[in-house]
């Protein structure tokens, strides 16, 4: 109960998609600690790739972050996108930006779906209402020899993030405390 009030005051949640029994049967009590985190895992994660990582990635990571937050709610999200990820902090590497990818956000019988497609690395899940300007991402990830899981089938593959709008055809899911390589993620979206 006290993460999930932390939660709420962090992100400010004002939906009523967001009634305590609601988000507590959804999200496993470590990734709504994972959330709670979000402002101070952003925070020391983006010093810590300013300061130690290369240069060239450092310029690409402040066009990532450029744009301010826009009203979400409502958008059609369903289409086709081009989506890299950015992986800020941690022990292996401050900053690691990838090359672009797949992705694709339709609808199933839970709600809006988003797939990566393609890479290696590769994951699936759905959004939950949070504000006008946000939503929280939950799902799994999987690697391209493996068929996709579901959320909480390996709590260790579990994913949660919270997805911005920041240009006309442009996102961000932002994931504090991954289980892999980082200390936070970007995955940029861009509608095709």
């Amino acid at each position: 109960m006290v993460r999930f009030l932390v939660a709420v005051v962090i992100f400010g949640f004002t939906s009523a998609a967001f009634a305590e029994g609601e988000l507590t049967s959804i999200l496993t009590t470590t990734d709504i600690g994972r959330l709670a985190e979000f402002q101070k895992a952003r925070a020391d994660s983006i010093k810590q790739a300013h300061d130690e990582g290369d240069p060239a990635d450092v310029r690409v990571l402040d066009e990532i972050l450029a744009g301010e937050e826009q009203p979400i709610r409502g958008v059609d999200l369903r289409g086709d996108y081009r989506c890299r990820v950015a992986k800020l902090g941690g022990e292996i590497l401050p900053l690691v930006i990838y090359d672009w990818f797949r992705c694709r956000i339709g609808e199933d019988d839970v709600g809006y779906r988003l797939e990566k497609l393609t890479g290696s690395q590769r994951f699936t899940g759905h959004f939950i209402d949070d504000s006008e300007t946000s939503l929280i991402f939950y799902g799994a990830s999987h690697y391209s020899d493996e068929e996709p899981r579901k959320y909480n089938d390996d709590p260790e593959r579990n994913l949660v993030g919270r997805m911005v709008k920041v240009g006309d055809a442009r996102y961000q899911i932002q994931f504090p405390m991954p289980f892999l390589e980082s200390n936070f993620d970007i995955l940029e979206l861009e509608k095709r």
